[in-house]
């Protein structure tokens, strides 16, 4: 016999939960497997520090090595090949040539960061413009809400959260270089296919002060293996 009116309305009732779980279903399976994915990364955590012979003149970094922001005063230092001169730079003092890395670093309460790795021959005396062409592999947030790869030309990319703790992911012999949201447990952004011959160093630009709205420190994190 032909169904009542409250059969049908049950029927639809019943796809539409059907309907509901299966979708609750995806999402959940598509937030583990983006857990599963920055669990994987963190397993290849290192211990980074922060190089001062490297670190521009301006730059105020921490007794521990681990955190860095820009002073208004430029320190009277010595000459050094090794420091940045112009930019507001400082590279780790490890640095990779093979296997797999992974570290995080706080950007909370910052308008302007950029984050990544570095080879080791970079110019660090003068303008420098960051790209892999130079030697660079870095994302980087600019007047606070915009985000970029900075390809070879820049990549603008958008982010329905601001990250408080990005997470950066090396692997040497695949050429790929990852970011991650830790929080959101979200990849950002990746660089495919390089081709590393040289020394890789974590590296590090809090950006300039400017007069305190950017005063907060770029704060390298333990790992706290996400639960």
């Amino acid at each position: 016999s032909a169904p009542t009116g409250g059969s049908v309305v049950f029927i639809i009732w019943l796809q539409m939960k059907l309907l509901a779980v299966n979708q609750l279903e995806e999402t959940l399976s598509k937030q583990m497997k983006k857990l599963l994915e920055l669990k994987r990364v963190q397993q290849y955590a290192v211990d980074v520090t922060l190089d001062p012979d490297t670190a521009h003149a301006s730059l105020i970094l921490s007794d521990d090595g681990k955190q860095v922001k820009h002073g208004d005063v430029r320190k009277k230092l010595p000459g050094n090949p090794l420091r940045f001169n112009s930019c507001v730079y400082v590279l780790a003092n490890q640095s990779f040539s093979s296997g797999r890395f992974y570290y995080e670093v706080q950007v909370k309460e910052k308008t302007e960061w950029d984050l990544g790795v570095a080879r080791e021959s970079i110019n660090r005396k003068g303008q420098i413009t960051l790209s892999p062409q130079n030697g660079h592999w870095m994302i980087g947030l600019w007047n606070n809400n915009e985000y970029y790869g900075l390809a070879d030309p820049p990549v603008r990319f958008s982010l329905k959260h601001q990250p408080e703790k990005v997470g950066v992911f090396v692997d040497y012999e695949e050429g790929l270089v990852s970011f991650y949201d830790v929080d959101a447990a979200a990849l950002i952004y990746s660089f495919t296919g390089c081709c590393f011959t040289q020394k890789l160093y974590p590296f590090f630009c809090p950006g300039v002060n400017d007069g305190g709205e950017n005063s907060a420190p770029l704060i390298i994190s333990a790992v706290n293996h996400t639960e």
